[in-house]
């Protein structure tokens, strides 16, 4: 099963710490959407995590193929379907191919304005420096944060 991952999870060794396998990771694009730091935290709620909003925009993440038997570990530490809704999306791989997968969408009533990032969390989306653009690497490296 494909899972997309824009956020935390794009760092391998989370999803390994998390004991979600996968037999693949590779780079992804979500068009017209923008990624937002707007999910209130729920030790924090200054603090943003990482949400997804329809818009003339795309995301770069990354497009992981999951044991199926996982999918439930997974909802379980993304808050799902507390804090988190689980959605069907289009990724377009660097071949031009598009494929569907799923991936986590902010509750409304998890969502705030004027939230940053910890740089900790924020350091999970910077291990994907490895598949993503260098220019939206870029983009997450100087996203201002809490801390």
């Amino acid at each position: 099963m494909r899972y997309f991952a824009y956020g935390s999870n794009m760092n391998p060794d989370r999803m390994k710490e998390r004991k979600v396998n996968f037999s693949s990771r590779q780079h992804a694009i979500l068009k017209s959407h923008s990624l937002q730091f707007n999910k209130i935290a729920s030790s924090n709620p200054r603090e943003g995590k990482g949400n997804i909003i329809k818009a003339a925009d795309l995301v770069e993440g990354t497009l992981y193929e999951i044991d199926s038997s996982d999918r439930g570990r997974l909802d379980s530490f993304e808050g799902y379907p507390k804090e988190y809704d689980s959605m069907a999306v289009l990724v377009q791989l660097d071949n031009g191919t598009e494929v569907e997968a799923f991936t986590y969408i902010a509750k409304p009533n998890r969502i705030g304005i004027g939230l940053k990032p910890t740089k900790e969390y924020l350091s999970h989306y910077l291990t994907a420096k490895d598949v993503l653009s260098p220019k939206y690497y870029q983009k997450l490296a100087s996203w201002p944060t809490l801390d």
